[in-house]
């Protein structure tokens, strides 16, 4: 069986039980225990699951995200301050991208006398880009109901034609083992797009998101630069990432 069609299984079958078993695993696939080991320990790299003493158990879930209504009023001085930042970084006739979500939606009033180009996944932010007058270029592709942001595979493509001065991506987790997560594998595949497509990427997190871990991993922490408003209390395992930039108003 090849590698892709035991991590599927393996990962199918951590929606139907919190807990997979290594030796569990090793009959239903036919593999060895180190097959099993490294197929768990890639899919553990990936942000997939956590492995634990005999097998692996499953991390949140997509189907757990908010709605951008939900997130829209959670942590919203601080997503002000990281925008007023994050504004700061951007030279005239930038082209830029926005990711779809409520911590990028609060850069849109900051970019209006800089004359750049936004690209943006984001259905709201898009419409408010608009109200703005600030030339904007939305990409094709499903809408997503709870973050109202395009996806799919139409999404991916579009944006694999384009090249970015500045990707500001939003997150809803960072882990200094897991990575930058999403919920949603899609989104993930969108992100992964325009970080490959993009001059310099930052990532706009508020503290809430750290120590967070979400389905699918889209970067790893050394992915671009950070900013976040506070770094207090966290674990020591963020400072070895001097990507990590801390803001104040």
């Amino acid at each position: 069986m090849l590698t892709e069609e035991r991590q599927r299984y393996i990962k199918t079958a951590l929606t139907q039980q919190p807990i997979v078993t290594a030796k569990d695993l090793m009959t239903a696939l036919q593999a060895s225990e180190s097959t099993i080991r490294r197929d768990l320990a890639e899919l553990e790299a990936s942000g997939v699951l956590r492995r634990i003493h005999g097998g692996a158990e499953r991390l949140s879930q997509p189907q757990s995200e908010p709605s951008v209504q939900e997130k829209a009023t959670q942590a919203l001085q601080e997503k002000q301050w990281i925008a007023q930042a994050a504004a700061a970084m951007i030279a005239p006739h930038s082209t830029l991208f926005l990711d779809a979500g409520t911590t990028t939606a609060q850069l849109i009033p900051l970019l209006q006398d800089l004359a750049v180009t936004v690209v943006t996944t984001g259905v709201d932010n898009a419409s408010q880009l608009a109200d703005y007058g600030i030339p904007t270029h939305m990409p094709g592709g499903r809408i997503k109901a709870a973050t109202k942001a395009t996806v799919g595979a139409s999404t991916v493509a579009a944006l694999e034609t384009l090249h970015f001065d500045i990707a500001f991506i939003g997150t809803n987790g960072v882990h200094p083992k897991f990575g930058l997560t999403t919920p949603d594998a899609e989104e993930a595949q969108v992100k992964r797009a325009v970080i490959a497509h993009a001059r310099q990427t930052v990532i706009l997190a508020d503290p809430a998101k750290f120590g967070q871990v979400s389905f699918a991993q889209f970067a790893p922490l050394t992915t671009g630069l950070l900013l976040t408003t506070s770094l207090a209390g966290l674990s020591p395992d963020y400072a070895a990432h001097s990507n990590i930039q801390e803001v104040h108003p």
